[in-house]
């Protein structure tokens, strides 16, 4: 079977393969030498050999694993991502009627998938989403960037910008394909498109303003001002087949193969460590179903009034989901949805402890292989899917099954008083990390000596900036909206945005070292590569 289901002839360029560099009559070099000839799968090899893929294996998913080994990190979640993307994709394949409707839609390469699929978590901090809400208010507060900070356009930023593998050592030169597939909200912040999406009666997932933040822009989004003609260029193959807000069918592949490993592994996670416990996680699921319909006729108060009591914080995430997606939210699936994971995760995984053996370690197993392949199963292509979805979507019932095991991962996990102080501290740890970086930056003193990565990405910084100064200046507005004007006030965007771009880049171990390097605590001096 031929995985590229757009066909053309012979002597007809495929836009999707577009390259920026080649384009832009960059020059082959070391860095074009693909040992693939397919230009997708020489996209994931280029993906797999950068070092900011590899220092995912230091980064955070949930919890630092601090090398046991026993837990997932970015890098392992990635690779899981990887794979679930392309079985989705081969199976969309395998259904002519499918494949013929991703044809009409833009196309679809499992290998795009994948490349997507594997780079979709390089632009994650250190500490995963807690150092990325940190950054962000960092970025806006101190720096005056109005885009602040997010991994996803993080991610963008280093596959077109910051790494330096393609010819012009200005990102990896990756096909418009593989660019368009990372996009998950493909939108900035702020200005881009226009109208925003942010502006629609009901806006996609993530491109509304957060509730408590304001007139600060979408709550997600995929480039900054900085990198927009890549984004415009690789959006480009795909105009006048999906909508300028809407996922490329390969991205709402990646976006649901994300989904669904998350939805399972973090929950091995924290059962094979011990954190996941029976006795709560039955007690809250079976205390919804009991009593249901009483939940379903309490006020809001009442219902925030009794919050510990079981089934309560359920309830309130079953009305969370009928306000925001109305569009599939169903109670008999809900139901059920409670039901299958009270069975299969609570009665029958969690009902004995993980003490690794081989019978526990085979029930791990067997529970992440049978749900992967139940929400695999319920993937559902649709030519004209609501604006909260993509094109790419689960049925009805494995979709409220992820919203299920989602739930258990945040309400046990992720709220736990214990990890809300771990992570204070890292929050802690990462603010003063670009505090002090900042600090040696303006230091006349010492600003000779800084790392020469963070020197050359303040220069890199500073010629986009000045760039968009000349070119574009009506995005130069700073995190309260007002313009931003002159050299100096110029190169204070683009400090920021090297100070950020730097922090970001490191392993959480790396973070932790430098700043003790960097406050005197080092017992011996740096002697780590802590740069990519």
């Amino acid at each position: 079977m031929d995985t590229v289901v757009r066909m053309r002839p012979m002597d007809e360029p495929d836009p999707r393969a577009a390259r920026r560099d080649s384009e832009a009559g960059g020059g082959a070099g070391p860095a074009t030498a693909d040992l693939a000839v397919s230009p997708f799968r020489a996209d994931r090899d280029r993906i797999v050999s950068s070092p900011f893929f590899a220092r995912l294996g230091g980064v955070t998913q949930v919890v630092s694993a601090g090398g046991s080994g026993l837990l997932h990190n970015r890098l392992t979640h990635s690779l899981k991502v990887a794979t679930v993307a392309r079985s989705i994709a081969e199976r969309l394949l395998a259904s002519p009627d499918a494949a013929d409707l991703a044809r009409k839609l833009g196309g679809l390469d499992p290998d795009v998938a994948e490349a997507a699929a594997l780079a979709h978590d390089l632009g994650h901090p250190p500490f995963g989403h807690l150092g990325e809400g940190v950054l962000d208010r960092v970025a806006r507060h101190r720096f005056n960037l109005a885009d602040g900070f997010e991994g996803n356009a993080q991610t963008f930023r280093i596959l077109t910008t910051t790494d330096v593998r393609g010819p012009s050592a200005v990102g990896l030169d990756l096909t418009a394909a593989v660019r368009a597939a990372v996009l998950k909200y493909p939108w900035s912040r702020l200005h881009r498109p226009r109208p925003h999406p942010s502006e629609m009666p009901v806006p996609p997932r993530g491109a509304a303003e957060p509730g408590d933040a304001p007139g600060t822009g979408s709550s997600k989004f995929c480039a900054y001002s900085t990198e927009w003609d890549d984004f415009e260029q690789a959006r480009a193959p795909f105009a006048g087949r999906v909508e300028p807000w809407q996922q490329t069918v390969e991205a709402s592949v990646m976006d649901t193969a994300d989904d669904i490993a998350y939805a399972i592994h973090d929950l091995q996670d924290f059962h094979r460590i011990g954190v996941l416990q029976h006795a709560e996680v039955a007690a809250e699921l079976g205390g919804w179903t009991a009593n249901a319909l009483e939940l379903a006729g309490l006020d809001p108060a009442t219902l925030d009034s009794e919050a510990r009591r079981p089934g309560r914080s359920l309830e309130r995430m079953r009305r969370r989901l009928h306000a925001k997606d109305s569009w599939i939210v169903d109670d008999d699936a809900f139901a059920l949805a409670v039901a299958r994971v009270r069975t299969e995760l609570v009665d029958d995984l969690l009902s004995g402890a993980f003490d690794g053996s081989i019978e526990a370690e085979q029930a791990l197993a067997a529970f992440s292989a049978r749900w992967t392949a139940r929400l695999v199963d319920g993937v559902l292509l649709t030519p004209s899917p609501p604006t909260r979805t993509g094109h790419l979507t689960l049925r009805a019932a494995q979709w409220h099954e992820v919203q299920v095991l989602k739930f258990v991962h945040r309400r046990f996990v992720l709220l736990r008083p214990d990890l809300a102080l771990h992570q204070r501290g890292q929050a802690s740890l990462v603010s003063t990390l670009v505090d002090a970086l900042d600090a040696w930056l303006v230091d006349r003193d010492e600003a000779y000596r800084l790392p020469r990565r963070l020197r050359d990405l303040v220069e890199l910084a500073r010629t986009e900036y000045a760039a968009i100064a000349r070119a574009e200046p009506e995005l130069l507005v700073g995190a309260t909206g007002e313009p931003v004007r002159g050299t100096d006030a110029v190169y204070e965007l683009a400090r920021g945005r090297a100070v950020i771009d730097f922090v970001s880049s490191l392993t959480d171990k790396q973070a932790v070292s430098l700043l003790d390097a960097l406050s005197g605590r080092a017992s011996q001096p740096w002697s780590e590569s802590f740069v990519l």
